[in-house]
Parts: C-alpha cells; structure tokens; sequence
C-alpha cells in the first residue's frame, strides 16, 4: 500500500525518478519522508510535497517533486519513470493501473500537473490546493483545475501474412521499433484517430479496427487506448517528420521493442503469442 501510514514517499525531477542510495528495487516503494527533508534540507523552498488521494481506498499516496535544476545528493539516482516502471511490472506482468506501479504514475502524473498548474489559466494568480477535493484553486478568480488527461491511440496492425507493422520514431532509442499512435482530435472518435494517424505516419489504409485495453501514460499526461487492426491498402510510407522507417515484421525477426509496462509492449505479445 502506498500511504502516508507507510510512511512511503516517491521523489520526481523531471522525467525521472529519484532514489536514495542503494541498490535494491524497494526503494521503488518510495522511501522515508525524513530522509527526504533532511538529505534536501537546502532545496527546501523548492520541495513540492503534496498528498493524492489513491482510487478505490482510503489510502494516501505521499509524492514530492524538486526543480531540474537542483543538484542531487551524493549516491542519491536519477531513473528514467518508464526504467522504473518496466523493473517494477517485470517481463510477464502487464501494468494494469493497481498496485505499485498504479501508485507511482498517479504520482507521477500529479507531480508534472502540479508543476504545469502553478498558476491560473484565466487570471495569471498563484494557484493553491483546493481545500475540499484533488484540484487548484485560484484565489483571485475562484478557477478549479485538475489533471489533465489527453487520450491517445496505439495500434498493432496485422497483415494478410500476419505480420505486424513496427516503426521508428525519431524520437526512440537507436535501432527501436514500436507501433503507431497519436492524440485524439477534438469532435473525433477514436477508431477515426486510429485510421487517421496511421494514413498520416506511414501512408497506409486499415480496416476492422477494434479496441482492446487502456493504460494510463504520464508523459506528460497521456490515456493510451489500444487498438488491433488489419492492413486495407497502400504500400508503407513513413512521413519523414516523426516516423525515419516502418516495416513488416514476422514473429522470428523482431526489432528492439519498449520496455514491459508499456500498452505497446503488451499488444505486441499478444500479436506474438498468436492472441489477435
């Protein structure tokens, strides 16, 4: 359980996770709030601690948040919050959205907000913590605000050979392949987003779209929705600006792929193991 009675807190900069030193994964279970005030006691102006409510309990989850800027302790580690979740869920657990990793990306999604919302939108005032639910609240103009949440496909499209279409995004690590995915468009269903992204990235048409799980995604603030669906026409044509190379690929010559906690690494194991 990741609660203040456990006494657990979970430390973010940036896109990373900050442990105390030592090398065991519990310290992905967060770690003493002592140790934190006293090992930042000079960053202590710019300490975020804050409290989240967890879902479906009573529990509290404890989270702090420190500039990009502020140096670390020594021994102290910055881990990349998607290396953290692949260690926590492990090569045969598929996040699910409870547990610990639930805990750490509700952390981690409120750390990124909290910073992102330090001032109204309406007004430009300093906002404060709503006294009375999860949410800021301006002082000035009484405006509410709460976590954003963007949705956003990812599709694994399957051939007439049963092959699935991987692609390189500029973004991704030297050499890795992944599916395509995009946000959703304001007055668009998501079987619309997942056609249109997939035309617009590598120039193909699909049919026989079909949902088939979600998984929150903080970076930033993202709702991935997954989808299967089949090749309707056109032969690939990545768009150059995000996607360098797409490719079909069989089950016996797969690329680097993400990591395990990842929706993207699920569908494709479902392809994989012959479930789509």
């Amino acid at each position: 359980m990741c609660s203040v009675d456990s006494g657990g807190i979970f430390l973010f900069q940036g896109l990373a996770m900050i442990l105390p030193p030592g090398d065991s994964e519990d310290r992905f279970r967060g770690f003493r709030r002592e140790l934190l005030e006293a090992s930042f006691a000079d960053a202590r102006p710019d300490l975020d601690i804050f409290e989240i409510p967890a879902l479906n309990s009573s529990a509290t989850i404890l989270a702090a948040s420190i500039p990009v800027s502020q140096a670390l302790p020594a021994a102290w580690q910055a881990v990349p919050v998607r290396q953290v979740l692949s260690a926590v869920c492990g090569e045969k657990t598929r996040y699910s959205g409870g547990g610990l990793s639930g805990c750490m990306l509700r952390a981690y999604h409120a750390a990124q907000w909290r910073r992102d919302s330090r001032f109204c939108g309406c007004c430009g005032e300093k906002n404060t913590d709503a006294p009375d639910e999860f949410a800021r609240l301006c002082p000035a103009c009484g405006r509410r605000e709460y976590p954003r949440i963007s949705p956003a496909v990812i599709t694994i499209i399957i051939n007439d050979r049963d092959e699935a279409l991987l692609a390189h995004n500029k973004k991704f690590l030297q050499g890795m392949y992944s599916l395509i995915a995009g946000f959703n468009e304001a007055g668009e269903s998501l079987e619309d987003t997942v056609a249109r992204e997939i035309l617009e990235e590598v120039g193909i048409e699909v049919r026989d779209i079909r949902y088939i799980t979600s998984q929150p995604w903080p970076f930033p603030n993202s709702l991935m929705l997954g989808f299967t669906c089949r090749h309707a026409g056109r032969s690939i044509r990545p768009d150059g600006i995000e996607i360098e190379d797409a490719r079909w690929f069989n089950r016996d010559n797969l690329p680097p792929l993400p990591g395990y906690g990842s929706v993207s690494r699920y569908l494709i194991e479902l392809w994989r193991k012959g479930n789509l």
